[in-house]
């Protein structure tokens, strides 16, 4: 087997390739925007930004499995840059399906809890009506369709709030904020499932695995959409308290600072975030029997890695 992931400098893409587990499934094919790796080794290149050009890396590599880790993820600068969102999370998704369908190949692709406004009080299930409020939203919706509509043998893994213990994300950035200040404040009434690199990564592979074990009709039963996501849920407020409580036990930072719990209107911002994105994944466990562990054992992984990191 022999696999492409796009997006390899990207928190997923760089936890897929440390992973080992998509190498150790056959020979994997990294590309990045720049064509360079995080750690500076030349791997390919594919701009996703420009998705006319994705047709010569796919018809020289000409994988049997498109993992697609790259995305445009600025939520709010999106909304001043709409149609560059949609052609790297829309038309370049459209790009890679057609490809696919022509010559038999499978799509992994991830999309986001920002396809549904966040009105619901119970986790959305696959199959909810989707309303994105921003322009992110629009554009990885776009994406979605444009894969389905494009024949490929695909599977769409929504997830959410996704961290690690590379790049920039939430919880690396309450680290750093939180060994500066006395004070923060916090969202506390936006509601979501943390979810690690880690469990995307493990979902990934249990899911290409029971893929490829399966048969012809197993298949067309798991094929589609899916919500990768870890079990239960909290608010931005509660995800940073358990992750100072959890740093300061770690000794990762010294004291944990006051956590103020504030209002979504008390924050403005450029995009409007949905208030609940909290997702099913019984699904996504029901279809390839691998369980999606709480959020805070999650949390727990990642802030060991950065301890063992440290030590």
């Amino acid at each position: 087997m022999k696999t492409l992931l796009l997006g390899a400098n990207g928190q997923l893409g760089r936890s897929l390739i440390e992973d080992g587990g998509l190498a150790a499934r056959g020979e994997l094919v990294a590309a990045s925007r720049d064509g360079r790796r995080y750690d500076n080794l030349h791997i390919e290149t594919a701009d996703l930004s420009a998705p006319d050009s994705l047709s010569d890396l796919l018809n020289r590599v000409r994988p049997d499995v498109i993992v697609n880790a790259a995305a445009y993820t600025a939520v709010d600068r999106a909304e001043q840059e709409e149609a560059l969102a949609t052609r790297v999370n829309g038309e370049a998704v459209g790009a890679l399906g057609r490809w696919a369908a022509a010559h038999g190949t499978l799509v992994i692709h991830y999309s986001t809890d920002y396809v549904f406004d966040g009105t619901a009080t119970a986790p959305y299930p696959v199959d909810a009506p989707t309303a994105p409020l921003g322009a992110y939203g629009r554009s990885k919706l776009a994406g979605e369709r444009a894969l389905r509509d494009s024949g490929a043998t695909h599977f769409i893994f929504r997830t959410a709030w996704v961290y690690a213990p590379h790049g920039h994300n939430f919880l690396r950035t309450m680290l750093r904020v939180g060994a500066e200040r006395d004070e923060l404040r916090v969202v506390a009434d936006q509601l979501g499932a943390p979810t690690s690199t880690a469990l995307i990564v493990a979902g990934t592979l249990a899911a290409l695995d029971a893929w490829q074990t399966a048969d012809a009709g197993q298949r067309r039963a798991v094929v589609g959409t899916h919500h990768l996501v870890a079990s239960g849920h909290t608010s931005w407020h509660g995800f940073a308290g358990a992750i100072f409580a959890g740093a300061v036990e770690r000794g990762l930072i010294a004291r944990a600072p006051h956590v103020a719990a504030i209002d979504t209107s008390d924050y403005p911002t450029p995009a409007q975030r949905p208030a609940w994105s909290v997702l099913d994944n019984a699904g996504f466990q029901r279809s390839f029997g691998y369980a999606l562990g709480d959020w805070q054992t999650g949390l727990n992984d990642v802030l060991d890695a950065l301890s063992r990191q440290r030590a």
